[in-house]
């Protein structure tokens, strides 16, 4: 257990971290000018979602329309990536612009963010904006020390769901409607679409969605079998998507009526890869990647444009609040975006880290984006990477087995069950867009894999992270994913027992 001083200069630093952040929107009234004059912000969250499941990245079956015609007018940001491919971890660092590590037991899956750091929501409800959250949320905070609780980071708090529609989008248009005239507004519009299990096929409504999508249209990634049952599932998939899309269309349509559309900063993203073997909780692009675009007709300098600029999911809070004109809180490890909305700068960042930390199943992966190359460090390289407990009972990752069962499996199907792993993986991002060719030492590319693992184990080191002695056991069985009989799995977070939620340091960037 901690000692007495240890709780004390804990309980100390977090009271400054949030002094510190009240202090970069102290009471200026240029800071609650008139809400007219005041961007609003919108972030649609798709819950599940690779990154190249949407038109606008280039798949031809996956219908997002509404979300196409957004990255014409707007911003394509084609190397975006997460800080991790789970949930809860993604959203709270998403929030609180840090890694998942240094957001304390948050690095897990619904585990609470340490109660000293500022949710960015809280600063704009601060400086006079409303706030709302409708549809998914999955994000808490814990208690300080001495009992001390978080400020209210959103005045509106809503599940997102009614009859006929469990998707986490029923309310964004009321929602939209019923917002504070004279204020300026922030919306985290999260939708349940396209977590398993499916229910977009039972509550179809073809006069709002258009036809279901065909398992003989849908795209077959290589690492999964392509048969009739996987393209079944894909298909329903791709149905919670187009359904996701639907409803930020019917936003956008309700800000164009209310004169807001061009004033409206919004990001459309995901929280994680899509579920299925081989993509949610990995750190290769089809978890770890996720579609961002952007929208904003007043301050997007070079509308209709792709940026190839590195882009984190931490860089997004500072981002909302340099754009409205706030300082971003001094525990933000991001960087802000702004210059690559208004052309100013074709890039803001060299390097891009990701984690892989328990998430139904123990494991510990950190992975570096730089120089067009994926460089992933395993810790747990005796454990097969096999995805969440949801894709274990799906029927993708069942023609998974039988084709393992039968010695037919490919070599990308058979990375699924690979165990033991290597420690080191290294891709070329470019050439090798699934990461199906371990480029690890090979001569040819020791310059890049030894430049990488240095400026990861950097990062590591000045953002506290660690492999603690013992971390988070499994919990479910990782051939059929079902749940096991084990009360106290959760066991040290990364990052804890090195105090990495009272550390700041970006690490390189």
């Amino acid at each position: 257990m901690r000692s007495s001083m240890t709780r004390q200069t804990l309980a100390l630093a977090g009271l400054l971290s949030m002094a510190l952040a009240a202090q970069s929107i102290a009471a200026d009234p240029a800071k609650r000018a008139n809400a007219a004059t005041r961007p609003n912000v919108i972030f649609f969250i798709a819950d599940d979602v690779s990154w190249n499941d949407y038109g606008c990245y280039g798949n031809p079956a996956a219908r997002t329309p509404h979300i196409d015609a957004l990255a014409k007018d707007g911003i394509r940001f084609d190397q975006a990536y997460l800080t991790a491919s789970s949930c809860s971890p993604s959203r709270s660092s998403i929030i609180t612009g840090r890694y998942p590590h240094n957001n304390g037991k948050a690095a897990e899956l619904h585990q609470p963010i340490s109660w000293n750091l500022p949710w960015f929501p809280e600063l704009l409800r601060d400086a006079g904006y409303y706030t709302a959250i409708s549809g998914k949320h999955h994000m808490t905070s814990t208690k300080g020390p001495n009992g001390e609780t978080r400020p209210r980071p959103f005045d509106h708090v809503d599940g997102g769901r009614s009859k006929g529609n469990s998707g986490g989008h029923a309310n964004w248009v009321q929602v939209t409607k019923d917002r504070p005239q004279d204020k300026p507004f922030f919306f985290w519009f999260a939708s349940y679409d396209a977590h398993r299990d499916w229910d977009a096929d039972n509550q179809w409504n073809s006069d709002r969605y258009g036809p279901m999508h065909k398992a003989e249209n849908v795209i077959v990634p290589p690492f999964l079998v392509d048969d009739q049952q996987t393209r079944e599932d894909l298909a329903s998939y791709y149905n919670e998507i187009t359904r996701f899309d639907h409803y930020i269309g019917a936003v956008v349509a309700e800000l164009k009526e209310q004169g807001e559309l061009d004033n409206t900063l919004i990001f459309v993203l995901a929280d994680n890869g899509r579920p299925f073997p081989r993509a949610k909780t990995r750190i290769h692009d089809s978890g770890m990647k996720t579609a961002l675009v952007a929208h904003w007709p007043k301050g997007i300098e070079k509308a209709g444009s792709a940026s190839d600029s590195l882009v984190s999911v931490i860089d997004l809070a500072p981002t909302v609040l340099s754009v409205v004109g706030l300082n971003a809180a001094p525990t933000m490890q991001g960087v802000s975006m702004l210059p690559l909305l208004q052309n100013t700068a074709p890039s803001i960042r060299r390097y891009a880290f990701s984690e892989h930390n328990w998430h139904d199943y123990e494991a510990h992966g950190r992975g570096i984006r730089g120089d067009g190359f994926l460089l992933m460090k395993n810790s747990r390289p005796n454990l097969a990477l096999q995805g969440p407990a949801d894709s274990v009972r799906s029927p993708s990752f069942v023609a998974l087995q039988s084709q393992r069962d039968a010695s037919k499996l490919t070599a990308a199907q058979a990375d699924v069950f690979l165990a033991p792993r290597p420690v080191l993986e290294l891709y070329d991002l470019k050439a090798d867009p699934h990461q199906l060719h371990n480029l690890a030492g090979n001569a040819k590319f020791s310059a890049q894999q030894t430049r990488l693992a240095v400026v990861l184990d950097q990062w590591i080191d000045e953002t506290h992270d660690s492999v603690p002695e013992e971390i988070s056991h499994d919990s479910f069985d990782r051939e059929t994913g079902k749940a096991l009989n084990t009360k106290n799995y959760s066991r040290t977070t990364p990052g804890e027992d090195r105090n990495a939620s009272m550390t700041n340091a970006p690490g390189p960037r």
